[in-house]
Order: structure tokens, then C-alpha cells, then sequence
């Protein structure tokens, strides 16, 4: 049996930087984790370029039953903490968007950094490590695995939540934390795309590949950024924003104009007599979604004089609150998050350690903390793998 003074469930983001974080202050630590890579969700996110940060991460930009656990994290380890760690490394990158930084080449240069940390600070690493079971005696925690047992002082579970199984995802963090008395916040998948009833995904499979900027809203919040078509719904930043917020039987209303009014649809006929309301689309929307507009109003190729303000306002209202007749979502296959988790009010949010069980703590996405979609999450791990790396 190997003593150590701490183990690590989960190579993953916020499991490496506890990892490291905690070696360097001496603790012996081992990292276990059944992939045969580590950091598979970092090589994958943001198209291989991982959006590891956003330099305007703050408490407003995370969902949780209790908002208030996550300021003390994301206070003592900021964005630019983290930029600096990786300034050290020379991490060339490039901001996408205000805030969103992402790796320049590869998300492999940003996994080589954390897994060279990790090296440096002297924890060991182990994958191919199926975790058979884990025990909590008097002060200690002894975990059994495929690769023999395993007794420490401290226990992180940093395994993630349940999005994309295919990396490797499961629910064995809940599992533990129901082990030991923890309640579980209903879990769902998040920043993820969004299915449509099946007769209008037959209409609306004619535009995929093609975006526009829209406004979606949902529960009184709305984001205005792309929405991408695709052969089963949409998707694209908006609608993987408003999944945050949105869940299959409630409302929800897109924009596909949302730069227009309706004083500005009526000024075409008053400014441009001749001109048709076709042509103005057009010069706002992608060709084959004026396409399909035209379908529903073949009126579009007269000349804007000839219309009615009754057609306008109808107009309008269609553009204002496109039905895309959403469906559901497509699950955890594709999403970037899970929603729920580990109910943070039975965990310390000075140091992770949890209130039912002394020595197991919890970081990461397994806590019930959700970020936006733009380098949030990421953000989120680094800040509680960190915070709970100067106490394990």
C-alpha cells in the first residue's frame, strides 16, 4: 500500500493545478485517472486552441444554488494569475474576443505547461487507474485501484461532471460525494446545441452551415452574439449561452434581427419607395435565409411601396421571434459543461474541504458552478484547483 499525503481524482484541469500547487508546498501527491491521456477536455476545447481564460471572469458570469461560494476562488486566483503562470512558460496566445484568451498554435502548448508543473513540483502522475473504491476511515482515505491501494490524508475530487462521455466523463464524483452525505444538485447538460421538432428540422437543415447574429433570451436574459444552423438545430454562441438559462418546454425567442426595429422596416418604404423588402434582407442576412423568409412572405420582391402596414408589422414580428421550434438538446455528447453538481453550500469555499467528510475535498466541475461559455469554466478550475491546493 502507497501512503501519501494526497490524492488527486482527475488529470484534468482543476485536478493538475491542485496537484502541482499542492507538491510545491511540500505535500507528496499523487494524480489518478482512468484515461490514457491526461487533460483530454483541454486538447479538445475551443477547436484545439482552448480558450483557457477570460480576463473579465467575475462572480456575475457563474450559475450556482448559491452564487455567492465562488467570489472568494476567483478573487485569490484571477485570470491574470493565470496568465502569468503561463507568461512564464512563454504560452504563445491571442485574444479572440474582449477577454477570451486562446492558445495561439495549440491547446497542447497550454496541457504541456500544466503537465510540466506538475513534473516540477514533484507530484506523480498516474493514468490507465481504474478506481475500484474509495473508503473513508478515521482521518485517512484509502482508495483501491487497478494499479494497487492507495492511503492519504486528503482526497480531491477534481473527475469533472458528465459532459462529453466520450472523453471519458461519468458520474463517479457524485457517487463519492453521496458516499460520504452530500446532496446532489439536479445535473444537465449545458453549453451545448440545440435540437428542433422534426418538421421544422427538415426546413431548417436547408441553411446549415450558414450563421447570423442574433438575440436569444430566455428566463429574462439574453445574449447577442452568432447562431450557427446546423442538420440537427442550431447552435453557435448565443444558443450555447442561453443554455444556461433555457430548458426544453419553456420559452424561448430568437431575434435573427435584432439590429432592427420596426420604425426602421417601415422607413424602407418611406425612404426607398422602390427599393424591395428582399433587398434589404439581404444586405442583413445570409442569401439562403431570405430565402426561406420569402417562403413564408412572397411579397418580399415587390417594390416596398406596395406594402401594407399590417405586412410590415407582420414582418417584423416573424424576424423578432424566429420559431425554431426547439426540441431539447443534444445532450452530453456535445456539451461543453454540466449544470448541478455537488452542493457547494456543504463545502468550504475558503478551501474545498467538505463539510460532511474532513480530508475529501472538491474542486472543479463536479461542484455546482457553471460558467459562461468564453474561458469562464476554464478560469473556474484554475481558481479552485488552486485554492484548494495551499490547504490539502
Amino acid at each position: 500500500m502507497d501512503k501519501v499525503d494526497v490524492i488527486v481524482l482527475g488529470a484534468g484541469a482543476s485536478g493538475l493545478m491542485c496537484a502541482a500547487t499542492a507538491a510545491y508546498r511540500g505535500r507528496k501527491v499523487v494524480v489518478l485517472d482512468h484515461a490514457n491521456k491526461a487533460g483530454k477536455k483541454i486538447l479538445m476545447s475551443g477547436g484545439g486552441r482552448c480558450n483557457f481564460t477570460n480576463m473579465d471572469a467575475a462572480p456575475k458570469h457563474f450559475l450556482s444554488d448559491n452564487p455567492h461560494f465562488c467570489i472568494s476562488a476567483l478573487h485569490r486566483y484571477s485570470a491574470q494569475d493565470f496568465v502569468d503562470l503561463v507568461d512564464r512558460h512563454g504560452l504563445e496566445y491571442v485574444e479572440k474576443a474582449p477577454g477570451q484568451l486562446f492558445c495561439e498554435h495549440s491547446a497542447k502548448d497550454l496541457l504541456d505547461i500544466l503537465l510540466t508543473e506538475v513534473e516540477w513540483s514533484g507530484a506523480e502522475l498516474k493514468l490507465n487507474t481504474k478506481i475500484h473504491q474509495v473508503e473513508c476511515q478515521e482521518g485517512k482515505t484509502l482508495v483501491k485501484t487497478s494499479q494497487g491501494d492507495f492511503l492519504c490524508d486528503s482526497l480531491v475530487v477534481a473527475t469533472g461532471g458528465l459532459s462529453i462521455p466520450t472523453m471519458g466523463a461519468t458520474g463517479f464524483g457524485y457517487e463519492i460525494a453521496q458516499q460520504i452525505g452530500h446532496d446532489i444538485l439536479p445535473t444537465r447538460a449545458s453549453l451545448v446545441p440545440i435540437t428542433v421538432q422534426p418538421d421544422r428540422k427538415a426546413q431548417l437543415a436547408e441553411l446549415s452551415g450558414i450563421a447570423c447574429d442574433i438575440a436569444a433570451t430566455a428566463k429574462g436574459v439574453t445574449f447577442q452574439e452568432p447562431m450557427l444552423f446546423t442538420h440537427r438545430g442550431v447552435s453557435g454562441p448565443s444558443i450555447l449561452q442561453i443554455t444556461n438559462f433555457w430548458q426544453p418546454g419553456e420559452s424561448l425567442s430568437i431575434n435573427i434581427a435584432p439590429m432592427l426595429s420596426l420604425d426602421d422596416l417601415m422607413s424602407i418604404r418611406q425612404h426607398s419607395p422602390k427599393k424591395s423588402y428582399e433587398g434589404f434582407l439581404s444586405t442583413l442576412l445570409p442569401k439562403r435565409l431570405v430565402e426561406l423568409i420569402k417562403t413564408e412572405f412572397p411579397w418580399l420582391t415587390e417594390r416596398s411601396a406596395q406594402t401594407s402596414n399590417e405586412q410590415i408589422e407582420t414582418l417584423f414580428g416573424y424576424l423578432s421571434n424566429f420559431d425554431i421550434a426547439p426540441n431539447g438538446t443534444e445532450g452530453y455528447r456535445t456539451a461543453e459543461v454540466t449544470l448541478g453538481g455537488v452542493n457547494t453550500k456543504e463545502v468550504s469555499s475558503k478551501t474545498f474541504e467538505s463539510q460532511k467528510q474532513p480530508g475529501v475535498y472538491f474542486i472543479g466541475e463536479v461542484l455546482d458552478v457553471t460558467g459562461w461559455l468564453g474561458g469562464y469554466n476554464f478560469q473556474w478550475a484554475w481558481a479552485s484547483g488552486f485554492c484548494a491546493g495551499q490547504y490539502v
